[in-house]
């Protein structure tokens, strides 16, 4: 029998909605479509026979590419502890099944499905490797610095900045506080102001400089500058 309050569905994923976690297991299988997801730090990718199950509390995040399908079963079984690779082939095509079946609003398929998969999952006993993960896509920095020369007038926002690195606004935010320490926000005023006090060193006008980088006034910038003092 499942166990109390489990769901399965099929999903379609696309765009990022943030990270996020649950109190119950939650897991994919790929359908049709990729499905790059980060569970607590650690890029994967699903495709059409992958599949994952993320554990209560960790955090979260994917983004579908193109058309992305899932199917997802929302599960409190404590059973799914035990599944911590990869499925094994045979997952595909009762997946592929359920899928159908929960589509077509068969009865039978919801309230044994769960079991199913789980049985289907485990039928190699436990696993003791961890699934295949996808090394995290790098950021370059300094190209996302050139990127911003042409626009320090424009009031950007995270997803702009995530979207020129290909990555989820919270996926993109967490990534800046491991690798430069500050938020999203924080790093972009602070290249800002590297790049005033450049121009100022090359003798362009406080006014001016204030004017380039997008700053309301002079006295604004100069209080900003005198707040944050450059790194070393």
């Amino acid at each position: 029998m499942p166990a109390a309050h489990d769901h399965l569905s099929v999903r379609d994923y696309g765009a990022s909605h943030g990270s996020h976690d649950h109190e119950h297991f939650q897991i994919l299988v790929g359908l049709e479509g990729v499905l790059e997801l980060e569970v607590a730090g650690r890029g994967q990718r699903i495709a059409a026979g992958d599949g994952c199950v993320v554990s209560p509390g960790e955090h979260h995040d994917f983004e579908g590419r193109d058309a992305t399908r899932c199917l997802v079963l929302d599960s409190h079984d404590p059973a799914w502890a035990r599944a911590v690779a990869a499925p094994p082939p045979g997952v595909q095509a009762l997946a592929h099944y359920l899928a159908a079946a929960v589509s077509a609003g068969l009865p039978r398929a919801r309230q044994a499905g769960a079991g199913l998969l789980l049985e289907a999952w485990l039928q190699h006993g436990p696993a003791t490797a961890l699934p295949l993960e996808r090394p995290r896509r790098p950021i370059d920095w300094a190209a996302l610095n050139q990127w911003l020369q042409a626009r320090w007038q424009t009031p950007l926002t995270v997803a702009d900045l995530a979207s020129q690195v290909h990555l989820s606004p919270s996926q993109f935010t967490a990534r800046c506080q491991a690798e430069q320490g500050d938020s999203p926000m924080q790093w972009l005023r602070r290249q800002r102001l590297a790049q005033a006090r450049a121009w100022r060193a090359n003798g362009l006008s406080v006014a001016d400089t204030a004017r380039r980088i997008g700053y309301r006034s002079p006295s604004a910038l100069t209080a900003a500058l005198r707040r944050e003092p450059p790194r070393g």
